[in-house]
């Protein structure tokens, strides 16, 4: 069976000038975190990592460095780089505990030269927040990590759930009633899922141009880390808090849709 690609090469320098474009308006809207990065993202972020002082952590794709900053309040330091440069400029500006901690630099982790350039074994663990859905490649980057880590060296990676949160998936709110009580059904809908496949979206409503995205099945994704060495020894599918719901909230919000996990959070390790 001849294994399909995990990667659209044709979108690679595509991408850049698009986040360029976008990176002030990410910064300025979500800069300081928001719901996903408060409450998912992060906090399992965290407990897969289990950061240990003085290990090496390389940050791969850390747009505004909310992430990266968090990080060296455990007392590790962090190279993290982003494709974008205003991203980087955001980030240095935004640093000021732990600065001496962190060192941001441009790198496109599409390009598996500028990643190997980093050093061999020269990293306890790997980690990218939210960017592997934007990435027209993943296989240079995935390819390169085992040389940058250190023997055991994990990586962590989360994205939008591939199974639930994908351009062809649809949300719907259903309400009626039944044996005299009211009720409201949230969920999604799924029309395509096996194979891969590139779309364009808004990551933030009324953002000023849509984003790429690269909408790749649980499989690819596990088939490619496990090609180069890795294996999965971690995996959250967290869901946003309880409290958050509120009676007149948007039906079609994740909050309605607490038995549906929006992203998920993995950890590879090398075998």
């Amino acid at each position: 069976m001849n294994e399909q690609s995990p990667d659209f090469p044709e979108f690679n320098h595509e991408t850049v000038p698009v986040w360029e474009r976008l990176a002030g308006f990410w910064d300025d809207t979500i800069g300081e975190g928001n719901g996903f990065q408060d409450y998912l993202v992060e906090p399992y972020s965290e407990i897969l990592l289990d950061l240990k002082p003085g290990e090496r952590v390389l940050d791969i794709a850390c747009g505004g460095g909310r992430f990266t900053r968090r990080m060296a309040a455990h007392g590790v330091s962090i190279l993290a780089v982003d494709h974008s440069s205003i991203f980087l400029e955001r980030a240095r500006k935004r640093t000021v505990e732990n600065a001496d901690k962190i060192e941001y630099r441009v790198i496109n982790a599409t390009d598996k030269n500028a990643l190997l350039a980093l050093g061999k074994k020269e990293f306890d663990a790997a980690v990218c927040t939210m960017a592997l859905m934007d990435m027209a490649s993943i296989e240079p980057m995935i390819s390169a990590l085992p040389e940058l880590l250190k023997s055991g060296g994990r990586f962590v990676f989360s994205i939008l759930h591939p199974s639930f949160h994908s351009g062809e998936v649809e949300f719907f709110a259903e309400s009626g009633e039944k044996n005299g009580v009211f009720s409201q059904v949230s969920g999604v809908k799924v029309t395509k899922y096996s194979e891969p496949y590139h779309y364009l979206g808004e990551g933030i409503l009324g953002q000023p141009e849509p984003q790429h995205y690269f909408h790749r099945p649980l499989n690819m994704i596990f088939r490619t880390c496990f090609k180069y060495g890795f294996v999965l020894d971690g995996l959250e599918e967290p869901q946003l808090p309880k409290e958050l719901d509120t009676p007149k909230g948007n039906p079609l919000s994740w909050t309605k849709k607490r038995s549906i996990p929006p992203l998920m959070i993995c950890r590879m390790r090398l075998a």
